[in-house]
């Protein structure tokens, strides 16, 4: 029999629960959802207000893992939806506003992905995001190096930047900014990885080519298009073992030294809330937000 749970007064089917999604440790989808309510504190205001892509792996990381853009099929009447512009057309997706969605979206198994905008406003982006992805040899450390060097760029043009995993092998920078559109700061993240790459030549690379790639970090700078989407802070990745992205302080970022010490996973997400609370709480704050120029 399916276990039904009542929360925030809905009623939820929960499956699966003893089903195994991370065979490396053995985590269970019970664990995953307990997880999702422990951290739903500092994870839901990131959700909230954003059309979510839903990266789904219900078999675990060595199932199929698929996209799910649009309203599942069977979504309960009670979730939050909103009809959003797409490049083949509108079309109507999920917005997680509380814990029961939270619960609900979490039992499909499922990263939470996010726009740089909220469904008030798609035409105005509200973030900036930089993600820092090293191609081997080059590890998290040499995505710190550079995060250190944006943060200081980025604090020269009025910007706040904070870090946080990917929850897999590189970074994240993410930034509060306002009054400017989706292709404007694009081209400002572009200029930004440029001049990375120009200051730090044989470190950074700016061009997806995967050939130019090997022992550099690539600063992704198109992710602020208005059609793309990043993990959000505090989802589980789809890997062999429950990794988390993560936010981390900057006295983290200037001491890696190893990639071991930026390595979260669920386990070490509530004890961190706990020390730190949600480190990226500044990139909620409209008042903080910097303009791009």
């Amino acid at each position: 029999m399916t276990p039904i749970t009542e929360v925030e007064g809905r009623r939820l089917s929960l499956s699966n629960l003893q089903k195994v999604l991370y065979p490396a440790t053995g985590f269970t989808k019970g664990e995953v959802l307990h997880y999702y309510a422990t951290v739903a504190g500092a994870l839901l205001p990131h959700l909230r207000d954003r059309a979510l892509s839903f990266l789904r792996y219900p078999d675990g990381p060595d199932g199929q893992v698929f996209f799910a853009k649009n309203v599942p099929p069977g979504t309960p009447e009670w979730v939050t939806t909103a009809r959003v512009p797409r490049s083949d057309g509108p079309a109507r997706m999920v917005v997680v506003q509380d814990l029961a969605s939270l619960v609900w979206a979490a039992n499909l198994v499922t990263e939470f992905h996010t726009p740089q905008w909220v469904v008030q406003e798609p035409e105005i982006a509200d973030r900036l995001v930089l993600d820092l992805d090293p191609g081997a040899p080059a590890t998290v450390v040499e995505c710190c190096e550079v995060a250190v060097w944006l943060r200081e760029r980025l604090a020269a043009d009025g910007i706040e930047a904070y870090p946080k995993t990917s929850g897999s092998k590189g970074l994240h920078l993410l930034a509060a900014v306002r009054g400017a559109s989706s292709e404007r700061v694009t081209e400002y993240a572009k200029r930004l990885a440029v001049e990375a790459e120009e200051a730090m030549p044989g470190l950074v690379v700016h061009r997806m080519t995967r050939s130019l790639r090997p022992g550099k970090v690539f600063v992704d700078w198109s992710q602020n298009a208005a059609r793309k989407t990043t993990a959000a802070p505090y989802t589980l990745r789809a890997r062999a073992e429950p990794a988390v992205s993560a936010p981390v302080t900057w006295d983290e970022v200037a001491r890696c030294r190893s990639a071991d010490p930026l390595a979260f996973l669920a386990a070490d997400i509530a004890p961190r809330l706990q020390d730190h609370g949600d480190l990226l709480a500044p990139v909620l704050d409209a008042d903080r937000a910097g303009s791009v120029p």
